[in-house]
């Protein structure tokens, strides 16, 4: 089975997911699944189905959690000595050529992505453009609207 790389951030967000999902919410539904049968007939009870279909979505997510940290090769970006390339958990702040615009992002795992936090997926294409990098080179991007070009500023490692 294939490591999925994530940071100690996200491994954390992961961990109190399935916290979440097996102290609070598999309860919660199992109490709604004993409610709904005590109602009598279940086969016109939609409560009972709509408990039973979350029930199958929370154990579904449990397990693909539990997958996911047992196959997790975890990556703490503080303790990295990359000697100023830019890998996987390194936060780069990038200024884009054409317009000047600067931005900073971070490189995480598919799960820990989001753009508006200025976090990026590892196997996304401006993280694959920029992985091996360092300060003072060029990335090129190919986005919808054509390659963009973005000058790496600084590579740091938080």
């Amino acid at each position: 089975m294939p490591t999925i790389p994530l940071t100690k951030r996200g491994a954390e967000k992961l961990k109190e997911e399935l916290h979440r999902l097996k102290t609070v919410e598999r309860p919660a539904v199992i109490n709604a699944i004993a409610e709904a049968r005590a109602q009598g007939d279940l086969s016109e009870n939609a409560e009972y189905d709509a408990a039973k279909d979350k029930q199958g979505f929370i154990e579904g997510r449990i397990l693909e959690i539990e997958g996911k940290l047992a196959a997790a090769q975890i990556i703490d970006p503080c303790e990295l000595d990359a000697g100023g390339r830019v890998v996987f958990g390194a936060t780069v702040d990038l200024e884009e050529e054409e317009t000047g615009e600067a931005v900073t992002y971070q490189i995480v795992g598919d799960d820990e992505a989001d753009l508006k936090l200025g976090l990026i997926s590892i196997s996304s294409p401006i993280a694959r453009a920029l992985i091996g990098k360092e300060a003072g080179d060029v990335a090129e991007v190919q986005a919808p609207g054509g390659i963009k070009r973005y000058e790496i500023v600084e590579v740091r490692y938080v």
